[in-house]
């Protein structure tokens, strides 16, 4: 079972606005094991998703909501979905289009925030860390992630911190989750046997 060690990385050195000017594929790899930070809550990347104008991204079209993707790199992308869920995700490409989507992170502080906020929207209490934040919506309710976040930039108060790349063998791939179209594209990451991954 491969788990991040459970401590603050905060300390590290915030990832810079031009760290994000990359591919939004290589990218979904390499935030994979940072840590993300949004005020007194923190946990470490364990799970995205690359987009860039795929057939799944919302950028395959370019319209009012999915123009950070094209105009930005190094903001947070924060959209809501089936009129109940919001998703995180951070621009990337400089010199094109795409995004990746922030699928799961396994807590490290600010639990009990965490678990009151997650709570609050589904009713139930004494959520198991484990579920805390195992699914972009997931991690959107424990972290207090909304629309109010969109376009702004990735740092401040809401920030990546650096950390290590992980070794290839400790990273899987599969096809994206919950999409019709672009399913050949293995464009999902994960840390392999980690288990705050939302799906195995």
């Amino acid at each position: 079972m491969i788990r991040i060690k459970s401590k603050s990385n905060s300390s590290s050195k915030k990832l810079s606005h031009k760290w994000f000017a990359d591919d939004s594929v290589m990218l979904a790899k390499k935030l994979l094991g940072k840590t993300i930070l949004k005020g007194s809550c923190e946990g470490i990347i364990v799970e995205t998703e690359a987009y860039g104008t795929d057939s799944a991204s919302h950028a395959h079209h370019i319209t009012p909501r999915s123009k950070p993707m094209r105009d930005t790199y190094g903001a947070w992308y924060v959209y809501f979905t089936y009129g109940m869920h919001h998703c995180v995700n951070v621009t990337t490409n400089k010199n094109g289009v795409g995004a990746v989507l922030i699928r799961a992170v396994e807590p490290v502080r600010g639990i009990k925030i965490m678990q009151k906020r997650r709570s609050l929207k589904t009713g139930k209490q004494n959520i198991p860390v484990r579920n805390l934040c195992s699914g972009p919506a997931k991690l959107c309710q424990s972290f207090g992630i909304t629309t109010r976040e969109n376009v702004t930039p990735v740092g401040g108060d809401f920030a990546i911190y650096d950390a290590p790349d992980l070794p290839e063998k400790d990273i899987g791939s599969s096809a994206r989750i919950g999409i019709k179209n672009g399913t050949e594209l293995p464009w999902r990451f994960f840390i392999k046997d980690n288990p705050f991954v939302s799906r195995k």
